[in-house]
């Protein structure tokens, strides 16, 4: 079981100075988190973005964004100029290439942001409620973090049934700390707030 913790990831200042990020996952040149993530050399990333300062967003010719509200009451987007009023965990779609700006009418908000190679995968966002009586399972090519409230992951029931022993204890997760999904004894997620649920599917056909 795979745990990515939020206060290990680096944080990047913005070009123009709006706000940081931190790269949860990544696939292709940036997979590592190093290296010029301007120069697009990668078909998708995860990443939670601070945003203090109303401003342009970075253009992403040839992807393809999903952008969530996870701290914070309202991020108003302005995509091509049309106008965005984007409340908490309301997921929005829209193109990497479009002209986009932000503004900020209630104050600093943290984004979860999923970028996406158009043609090549496409990202999606859930918001679920913990329960701690169902545990909430993760498959392979999703990640699950935490948004908010008291949880904690274990490997799945499947794995220690598979090997007849006992999986490892749970891990308690804090703010943001991210869990990989595996079809292989897939991750089970248990407790009380909100989780967000990334699945990055790829295109075929």
């Amino acid at each position: 079981m795979e745990i990515i913790r939020f206060d290990d990831l680096k944080s990047e200042p913005w070009r123009n100075g709006g706000g940081v990020t931190r790269q949860i996952a990544g696939h292709s040149g940036a997979a590592s988190g190093q290296g010029d993530a301007s120069k697009h050399d990668w078909d998708w990333r995860v990443s939670i973005a601070e945003v203090s300062k109303a401003g342009d967003f970075s253009p992403f010719p040839g992807m393809e964004r999903v952008l969530t509200v996870v701290e914070g009451e309202l991020l108003l987007l302005t995509v091509d100029g049309a106008e965005h009023p984007l409340e908490k965990y309301r997921a929005f779609r829209f193109s990497g290439e479009a002209s986009t700006t932000c503004a900020l009418p209630t104050g600093d908000v943290r984004n979860l942001n999923v970028i996406t190679r158009a043609g090549k995968y496409k990202g999606f966002t859930s918001i679920i409620e913990l329960s701690k009586k169902r545990a909430h399972p993760l498959f392979a090519g999703q990640l699950g973090v935490l948004l908010q409230g008291q949880a904690a992951a274990a490997a799945g029931s499947e794995a220690g049934a598979a090997t007849g022993t006992a999986g490892p204890g749970p891990v308690a997760l804090d703010r943001y700390d991210a869990v990989v999904g595996s079809d292989s004894g897939s991750p089970e997620i248990l407790g009380r707030g909100f989780l967000a649920v990334v699945s990055i599917d790829e295109v075929t056909g």
